[in-house]
């Protein structure tokens, strides 16, 4: 059994922060907060580590996401739904979750693997899932990366709720908060 080591760590919204701010926008990705909060988080976590890009060595990037992309989902939905109205190619791209991995590889010239699991349950805020550090770990063990940046991501809902399929309500205030954490880790 690997160890990991946490090498640096972040989080959206900033804890220290009374009132979240405004994710930055990210070029390429329209409709969500999704992208923009998994970008915004990993690059916190690998500026934290090694100041500017690119990162040395070869990290892999693992995302987990039990709810996933909710916004662009509901605007894909909402778009067939319109059997009159064209279906905006970006949503077809942006749909994918490792299209915002691909993203952060390539500003960082991250060269490991990219992986995105969805956990039965979202974790609690601020946490990562075991799944993935589970899968953090054997990428390490397998000697795929030397070391993975791990982002745990969820978009609250329109009713307020990160999406925990506990029966929990994780979000902060009436319309919720979308959250991410983001640990970049190593085997000891």
């Amino acid at each position: 059994m690997t160890v990991l080591r946490i090498l640096a760590e972040a989080s959206w919204p900033d804890p220290d922060a009374r009132e979240p701010e405004p994710l930055p926008p990210l070029p390429g990705f329209a409709a969500s907060s999704f992208n923009p909060l998994v970008a915004e988080t990993a690059e916190r976590c690998l500026r934290a580590r090694h100041g500017a890009a690119p990162a040395p060595g070869r990290t892999a990037l693992l995302l987990a996401s039990s709810g996933g992309d909710r916004a662009t989902a509901r605007a894909i939905d909402e778009a067939a739904a319109d059997t009159g109205r064209r279906m905006p190619p970006l949503l077809f791209f942006q749909s994918n979750p490792n299209a915002v991995l691909g993203h952060i590889a390539a500003r960082w010239g991250l060269t490991g693997p990219v992986v995105a699991i969805s956990p039965a349950q979202a974790p609690p805020p601020g946490r990562v899932p075991q799944d993935a550090l589970d899968l953090a770990e054997l990428l390490l063990t397998d000697g795929d990366a030397d070391q993975v940046l791990v982002i745990a991501a969820e978009q609250a809902d329109s009713t307020g709720s990160t999406g925990s399929t506990d029966g929990t309500d994780d979000a902060d205030g009436p319309h919720g908060t979308d959250r991410a954490v983001a640990l970049l880790v190593t085997a000891v």
